[in-house]
């Protein structure tokens, strides 16, 4: 076998366990798998076994269902790709995906909190944060309050605020997260500089 026939076999074996992962992570079952992306359960659970081959058709609705790029299902190889590819973490149970490279500041991530995370630990630190929900439902504990946010909402405290935030129960949420460790706030403009 020649160099990219291995490359691409060796990319086609770590599907199954790369999507059993993510699905692990997201806390998503099978069956709310199935009924999201239009596949059976048990093609679902083929593929994640390696008992059946990845195809285009079933990767498409699986990278559509999980918000990610088709590359990150099949770990496609970094080699001359000219985008910039920062590497998720997994931080308190979330996965955490840093959006910003610069030190200091206010600083972005996207995160994913698992169904698991919800039991409440408040903590306080130096700093200020803006959260908005993207998917899912996500509980936010700050001070004496205990909210929920829907996909939309969003929320922004001091942290130095004993605060927590993670699922409601009710399954994964996604959020992305504005945090500046200096008090630093995010200044919104509701109208043009002109008016």
């Amino acid at each position: 076998m020649d160099d990219t026939a291995t490359t691409i076999a060796k990319a086609l074996d770590q599907v199954g366990p790369r999507l059993k992962q993510l699905r692990a992570r997201r806390g998503v079952t099978l069956s709310a798998l199935a009924e999201t992306t239009g596949i059976s359960k048990s093609t679902l659970s083929r593929l994640e076994t390696g008992q059946r081959r990845a195809s285009l058709e079933l990767l498409l609705p699986l990278a559509q269902a999980y918000r990610v790029p088709l590359d990150d299902l099949v770990g496609a190889p970094e080699v001359g790709d000219p985008r910039v590819r920062l590497k998720a973490s997994t931080r308190n149970g979330r996965t955490v995906l840093p959006l910003t490279r610069q030190p200091g500041g206010v600083q972005a991530w996207k995160i994913i909190v698992p169904a698991s995370n919800s039991i409440p630990k408040p903590k306080a630190h130096e700093g200020y944060e803006w959260l908005f929900v993207l998917s899912g439902r996500m509980r936010l504990v700050l001070g004496d309050h205990d909210l929920v946010l829907g996909a939309g909402e969003a929320a922004e405290f001091d942290t130095r605020v004993p605060h927590w935030f993670g699922s409601d129960g009710s399954g994964a949420a996604e959020v992305l997260s504005l945090f500046g460790p200096q008090g630093e706030r995010v200044h919104a403009r509701a109208r043009t500089a002109k008016d």
